[in-house]
Formats: structure tokens, sequence, C-alpha cells
């Protein structure tokens, strides 16, 4: 996740994304005749040039990003699928890293190739073509700035203790009293775990989240979690110039957490000692 490279990383994804105000109308999609201030006809929102966009920042892209494959929502309506990825796009079938569109929104993900300044590089890419794409640059109003990371590690946790793998394992402590189990009848050991918490940041403004989970990862028990740093509205920085210092300081934070987190046994054995 930085300079810091593991040999043995242990991430599942890496994803930037980058979304858009949307334009509220009123009316029933495909029929443009039933518009009407009256309450019961829906409200909705519509990318106006989303059309547009998808293909002028295609053009741009298709020289690293070549292979188009349209996904599932791409046939839902455009006023009911708003900030919804409908196509992606590929160097060649099944490469990573990749780029996802829809109405209002556009992600960079990456995977195990990931490296930072390689995916840095990639984002402020997609960044810089996106405003050059557009054909009402000064109405994109971005509404949310999200850069995640979702990391696995395999653990036994049918059978193994999830609360103390936290502890000693990530630097996290949660537990319940051994009281809430006596005469209750209730399996003391969990058989799926969930945890999430959520912190205010100043440098970059936006809320932190930390996120746990016991699930399977490559056909195998792990536990997952999420650090991620997302900005939202008044926390959102001047768009496009602070874009790039906004995403140096969030990484910097996620990274920060993340080596503090994984200092120890964990760090040795995702760095391949």
């Amino acid at each position: 996740m930085s300079a810091r490279e593991l040999k043995k990383k242990p991430l599942i994804e890496a994803i930037c994304e980058i979304r858009w105000a949307l334009k509220r109308v009123q009316g029933v999609p495909g029929m443009p005749e039933m518009t009407s201030t009256d309450p019961l006809f829906p409200v909705m929102t519509v990318d106006p040039h989303y059309r547009l966009l998808l293909g002028r920042l295609y053009d741009r892209l298709r020289s690293q990003y070549a292979t188009h494959e349209p996904l599932g929502p791409a046939g839902i309506p455009d006023e009911m699928s708003g900030h919804i990825v409908q196509h992606r796009f590929r160097a060649a079938q099944n490469e990573w890293p990749l780029i996802q569109m829809g109405p209002g929104v556009v992600t960079i993900n990456d995977t195990s190739k990931y490296n930072w300044e390689d995916f840095r590089g990639r984002v402020v890419d997609v960044k810089t073509k996106l405003y050059e794409a557009h054909p009402e640059p000064q109405d994109l109003r971005i509404e949310t700035l999200v850069l995640r990371y979702l990391d696995a590690v395999e653990f036994d946790y049918p059978s193994a203790d999830v609360f103390q793998f936290l502890s000693e394992k990530l630097k996290v402590s949660i537990a319940l009293s051994d009281d809430l189990f006596v005469g209750t009848g209730v399996e003391q050991q969990p058989c799926h775990f969930q945890s999430q918490q959520m912190h205010r940041t100043k440098t970059p403004a936006g809320i932190f989240r930390l996120g746990f989970a016991t699930g399977i990862h490559n056909g195998k028990p792990s536990l997952i979690w999420e650090t991620s740093l997302s900005s939202t509205g008044e926390d959102v920085s001047r768009m496009p110039d602070d874009f790039e210092t906004w995403l140096d300081q969030a990484h910097t934070l996620i990274s920060d957490w993340f080596f503090k987190m994984i200092d120890g046994d964990l760090r040795r054995r995702f760095s391949g000692e």
C-alpha cells in the first residue's frame, strides 16, 4: 500500500471512486409527455450528459483499456441507475486494473498487481480525462470521493477465536463478557463476525471506516477487513485542482493505519519472511 512493498500482499482490491451530482427529474421513464408536479409521479435522478460522456471518456481511455464489458445494470433505464456502474474497461479480458463507469460515477480498481505509484497515476489520469471528456465540465459537481482497500488473511474462524486474533494480530480489541453466555444456551464461538467503526478525519476532511467480517476468500475461511476514507459534500476538496492532494492525504492516512495494525507477525507473513 506504499513504498513499503509487501511480497505477499493481503490485498483483495483497491478502489478509488469519484461520484458527481445528478439532476432531479419528475416523471415516468420513457414517457416524457407524462411529466407532472403531482407528488404521485416518481422523482428520479439522471446524469444528462452520461451517454455522451461515456463515449468521449472511452475514446480517451481505449489506448490503455481497450476491452469493453457492458455489465448487467447497463440494461436498466438511466433514470433508475444513478451511481450504479454499467460499463467496465480493461486492457484485455479478465485483466486488472480496470475502469468502471455509470451515471454519475467512475471507479478505478486494481488487485494483485497493485502498487501505489502505478495506481495513483491511473487515478489521476482518469480524473483528468473525465474533465476533458465532459461536455460541460463547469457543471461537474463532485459529491463524493472514496479511497478504499479490501484485504484478507486466511483464518479458520469456525474453530479459532476471532476476538483473540483481532487483538493479537491486528491491534483491535473487541470482547464479550463470559457472563453474557452463562445459562443462555448461546454458543460463545461466533459462527460469523462483522464489525464496523467510523471516525471523523481532519486531513483530509471526511470519514475513516474500519470494518471486519469473517468470510471466504480464495476458497478458504478468512478474516476480511476494509480501510477506507470518504469525503462527501462540504468535505470534498476543491475539484479538480486539489484532487491529488486529497488522494495523497487519504492514502497516507490509510497506509499509516494498515501498517500499524499488521506490525508484528502479520507484517512478517505478508513480507514473505
